[in-house]
């Protein structure tokens, strides 16, 4: 990723829509080698319908030298963001954050969980939720390191795929950062 290698986070703009779907999708398709197919199947198809959904959601992005190089969605409280597999919570949800494996380790997903963190404080919520699989194991680093803890009442089990973890950020005390 040459040139400028901070991030600038925004809103996504229409135009940005076939960008942000193929990143996502390229990045959630390297889970295809990790999980066995029948739990990668049911991830593809839940990623593509979230990317397609109508359910109201801020679609947030980071650039790098004017290229999208990650996304993100921050769903309102009592959003269905899981097609009903996980009720509709008391708190915002970050969903399907992707980052481009040219970008990773330069601080874009940090720095859009941060964007995340101030929007849903902003909006006056005590907590920030999301939701990730044991295969999804620099996410889980990423998001234990800011501070997120386990919630597992908040699990579920989609037919067929992965156990679905659910993850809270008490929003009571700064953002833990890499430091």
């Amino acid at each position: 990723m040459p040139g400028d290698r901070t991030p600038r986070v925004r809103d996504a703009r229409p135009e940005d829509r076939d960008a942000v779907r193929a990143l996502t999708l390229r990045a959630y398709g390297e889970y295809a080698a990790v999980m066995p197919a029948e739990a990668f199947a049911p991830l593809d198809a839940a990623v593509r319908a979230a990317l397609d959904t109508d359910e109201p959601a801020e679609r947030i992005v980071a650039e790098c030298d004017g290229a999208v190089v990650g996304s993100v969605m921050l769903f309102a409280p009592a959003s269905d963001a899981y097609g009903g597999l996980a009720g509709a919570p008391a708190w915002p949800e970050l969903r399907l954050l992707a980052v481009s494996p040219e970008a990773r380790g330069t601080g874009v997903g940090e720095a859009l969980v941060a964007e995340c963190v101030r929007r849903a404080r902003a909006a006056g919520a005590a907590e920030l939720g999301l939701h990730t699989s044991r295969s999804m194991r620099a996410a889980v680093r990423l998001y234990t390191r800011l501070g997120f803890v386990r919630a597992p009442a908040h699990d579920f089990q989609p037919p067929g795929a992965e156990l679905v973890e659910g993850y809270r950020l008490p929003l009571g005390r700064p953002l833990t950062s890499a430091g």
